[in-house]
């Protein structure tokens, strides 16, 4: 299996999940949190919008090392929310999806890259 898959071993075999379906999970549940305004982009990301591709997983990043899945998720807050609560509500909302969806607990790092203004 290519090192972008994870193995989750089962009695009757082994199952393997594409670190994309990890982060198009915890993309879902980075959208329920109701002062999350959006994904910050990465370098990668604003290269595929440019050529007219736009992921649903932009911001997130998923790397699997010794049978750990960890997220690294770029957001924006909307203004006048306390931004530590917003990335704990991240961590919790990500944690959560994942570890239903998959039985793996992830560790999660929120990196806040801006506020977003209404306007």
């Amino acid at each position: 299996m290519p090192d972008n898959y994870i193995s989750v071993p089962s009695e009757s075999g082994s199952v393997n999940i594409s670190e994309e379906v990890i982060s198009v999970i915890c993309a879902e549940a980075i959208s329920d949190v109701d002062a999350v305004a959006g994904h910050a982009n990465s370098v990668g990301g604003e290269l595929q919008e440019i050529f007219g591709k736009k992921p649903v997983t932009k911001g997130i990043k998923v790397s699997f090392d010794d049978g750990v899945i960890t997220v690294d998720t770029l957001i924006v807050v909307r203004y006048g929310n306390a931004i530590a609560k917003v990335a704990e509500n991240v961590q919790d909302a990500v944690i959560r999806a994942v570890e239903d969806m998959t039985s793996m607990k992830p560790v999660v790092n929120v990196h806040v890259s801006g506020v977003a203004f209404d306007k």
